[in-house]
Order: C-alpha cells, then sequence, then structure tokens
C-alpha cells in the first residue's frame, strides 16, 4: 500500500531503547598509538548481493492443494504488474515471469501445486531466517457527510502537500528525494502539519474531507493499517485506501508505553497487544490523546471500488494470501514460503504489498481480511522460522553465471 502501514505486531512492540545520561570526565591518559579503523563493509541492500542458495525441491514442501490454489489466483492478478515493471530486487526480469504468467491465465485451481513445480524452483535469500507480523483491513464507524456522533474527518491529499528542497539546505545535502513538506506565506519549504496540528484544525474549511469517523481510536490504528471499511450508518460499506502520507516521522505508541512500564504482566500494567493498548487509550483519554500525538505522521485517503484494500504492487491483497515484503530483496508479484513457528501463517503468500516496518531480506508482513478474527490474529501474530522464494526456473543458475 505504498506507505502501507507496518504489521501491527511489529508496531506495537518493537521497542528502540534511547540511552541517556550523565557522562563522567574522563582522567588524563598518555597519547596512545592510533588503532587502524576496520575495513568498511559495503551495506547490503538488496537481494541480489545478499547471498542465494538452492531450496528444496518445491513439491516437498507439504504445499496444501487449497494453499496453492488461492495463492495461483493472486499470482495471477500480479501477473500485468509482474511483467510490467521493473525488479528492484535484481534477481528477475520481466521476460522470466512471462511463461509462467501466460500459464497462469487458464491453469485449473485445483492443480494449482502442479503449476507452481512446473515453472517455479525455491531460493533461498541469505540464511532464509524469518520474522513475520500480520496486518488486516480494520472496520470503523463512518459517514460521508459530518453528523453528531462522527466527528473525526477522513481527509484526502491536500494539494498544498508537495516535495521541495528547504531554502536552507546545502546543494551538497540534497541527495534522494526532496523531501514532503508546504510552503509557507514568504515561500519558504516547511514541514508539512504534524497529526497535532491537524488534529487542532489545519485542514479544516478547505473541502479535504471524504468522510468522517466516529471514533478517534479506531481511526488512530486504521491510519496504521493504511487502509479499511467504514460502516455507514445505513449499514454499507465505504472502502478508503492510502492516498498519500505527510512526510512527518511515525512514532509507534506501543514502544513509547513499553519505556514508560505502561506494558507488561505486572500490577497495574497492560497487555502489550493491540487490545491493551487500545483499553489503555480508553482508560485515559487525555493521555492516551497525548500518547497518539506523539505519532506525529498523519495518513490521507482516497475512496476505493475494488473488492479488497489495494496493496503497493496496486492489486488488491487477499486474506491468507497476500504478504509485504521488501521489495529490495523479493519481488513484488513472486510467490514466498513460510514455515514459522505460528502455524497458522504457514504456506504459499503472494507477495503483493510493501510496509514501512518491512525492511530487510526475510522480513514479512502478513494480511489477514477483515473482521474480529483477522483482527486477532494480525495483532498477536509475531512469527520466526524459514522463508523460501520461489523464482521462475533458471533464475538462480543465472545469477551464479553471472558472479
Amino acid at each position: 500500500m505504498g506507505f502501507r502501514k507496518p504489521g501491527l505486531a511489529a508496531l506495537f512492540l518493537s521497542a528502540s531503547l534511547a540511552l541517556a545520561g550523565c557522562q563522567a570526565v574522563p582522567k588524563a591518559e598518555a597519547p596512545r598509538t592510533a588503532t587502524p579503523l576496520p575495513p568498511i563493509v559495503p551495506k547490503v541492500e538488496s537481494a541480489a548481493f545478499s547471498g542465494l542458495s538452492a531450496g528444496p525441491n518445491i513439491g516437498s514442501l507439504g504445499i496444501q492443494s487449497g494453499d496453492a490454489g488461492t495463492a495461483l489466483a493472486s499470482f495471477s492478478e500480479s501477473c500485468p504488474k509482474l511483467v510490467s515493471r521493473n525488479d528492484l530486487s535484481g534477481l528477475t526480469n520481466r521476460e522470466d515471469w512471462r511463461p509462467a504468467c501466460d500459464a497462469a491465465r487458464t491453469w485449473p485451481a485445483s492443480d494449482a501445486l502442479r503449476f507452481f513445480t512446473t515453472y517455479f524452483e525455491s531460493v533461498r535469500i541469505g540464511d532464509g531466517k524469518a520474522f513475520a507480523t500480520g496486518y488486516f483491513e480494520p472496520e470503523i464507524l463512518g459517514s460521508r457527510t459530518r453528523r453528531p456522533g462522527y466527528d473525526v474527518p477522513v481527509y484526502r491529499l491536500p494539494p498544498d502537500l508537495v516535495r521541495d528542497w528547504p531554502a536552507d539546505m546545502a546543494m551538497s545535502e540534497r541527495t534522494g528525494r526532496a523531501p514532503l513538506g508546504r510552503k509557507d506565506a514568504s515561500g519558504n519549504h516547511v514541514p508539512y502539519y504534524e497529526r497535532a496540528e491537524i488534529e487542532r484544525g489545519a485542514l479544516a474549511g478547505r473541502n479535504l474531507e471524504i468522510a468522517w469517523a466516529a471514533d478517534p481510536i479506531e481511526f488512530f490504528f486504521l491510519q496504521i493499517q493504511g487502509s479499511g471499511l467504514l460502516r455507514l450508518p445505513d449499514g454499507s460499506l465505504m472502502r478508503i485506501g492510502y492516498a498519500g502520507q505527510n512526510g512527518r516521522e511515525y512514532v509507534g505508541i506501543g514502544s513509547v508505553m513499553r519505556e514508560r512500564g505502561l506494558l507488561g504482566d505486572g500490577p497495574g500494567q497492560y497487555a502489550g497487544s493491540m487490545q491493551g493498548i487500545v483499553q489503555y487509550l480508553r482508560d485515559y483519554p487525555e493521555a492516551g490523546a497525548d500518547l497518539m500525538r506523539l505519532n506525529k505522521s498523519w495518513i490521507f485517503f482516497r475512496e476505493l471500488t475494488t473488492d479488497g484494500p489495494l496493496g503497493a504492487l496496486e492489486v488488491p491483497v487477499r486474506r491468507g494470501s497476500s504478504v509485504a515484503a521488501d521489495p529490495a530483496y523479493v519481488p513484488l508479484g513472486a510467490p514466498v514460503w513460510l514455515d514459522l513457528d505460528r502455524d497458522v501463517a504457514d504456506g504459499l503468500w503472494i507477495a503483493q504489498d510493501t510496509g514501512g516496518a518491512i525492511k530487510g531480506a526475510n522480513r514479512f508482513d502478513t494480511f489477514w481480511g477483515n473482521g474480529p478474527q483477522a483482527r486477532e490474529i494480525a495483532g498477536g501474530m509475531s512469527g520466526r522460522g524459514q522463508a523460501l522464494v520461489l523464482l521462475p526456473k533458471g533464475t538462480l543458475a543465472r545469477r551464479q553465471q553471472a558472479r
């Protein structure tokens, strides 16, 4: 989903520890001979440089027939993108996927396992050690128009959100993409409004609202997910998807709560799950609102008419079949095999999405659809094990010859 939502478990439970304290003034020491610095090791930034090895025969993985059938359907939906996009991992070319994609159009779902054994080989990236979290499509109460009880604005992408370089930034520092921001009254490029400013009305009165949500806490977590469903007063559903982000930093409030001792198993602490975090926010509304405002990131939405939320591949993600991955290591659209200590996530997935927290080889975020069960599974998903990426046959041999 573009920005797409880091997985809930990763957002809530990951703790970044900041060390602070006083430093004593060191005693004077005699000069010492300088020790040569170790050589700088280039950072591995894609699968093509992280080490590849052959995985087991696909037929030996124990893929269930139904699992293969749903994966085939998702793979087929990905094919128009697979054969038209560049593979950021450096592992494949567009034409590598064409034979499998041509066959997928008419291949019967009942014989899907043979499809994967015919056209693919399994490859281990790095050591293959995988970590997977989960995400879902939340459903919250909303309205297309503002009415009593529906006071939380759902904004479309504002036209004044632009990329540019601050005037006081040296040319030597202007690398990569220019930062998101807005122009102030003097025409200077400044950071865009953060969450607290938007909540105080920075965007009000500009006709940017596409809908209104009923619950600020539920909408906060829908923003983290990056897409969701609004249950309208007449009972119908409105699907909204990621349109953009304000360019401000994301702060996982679960990490902050853990650092403050609010989460844990002790007396007075709350469970370190989505359910525990939400309960704290409801028990302490003022402190909870302050916590949520620490996350300066704000997500803008658009209405979707698809039958599922759109992933980064711009195709609908499917329950129990779509997974988010780092496209520098896994070609978007490629099948992925997971064997984890959370059995519910074992099986064949299709990489169709990305995530802000989904970085590195063998890091995945599994999609569980919508509804209470999806929310429960995704909120508690934290699985470790092994991962294999399925690539068109001959990919590994070609990579090895290119060395």
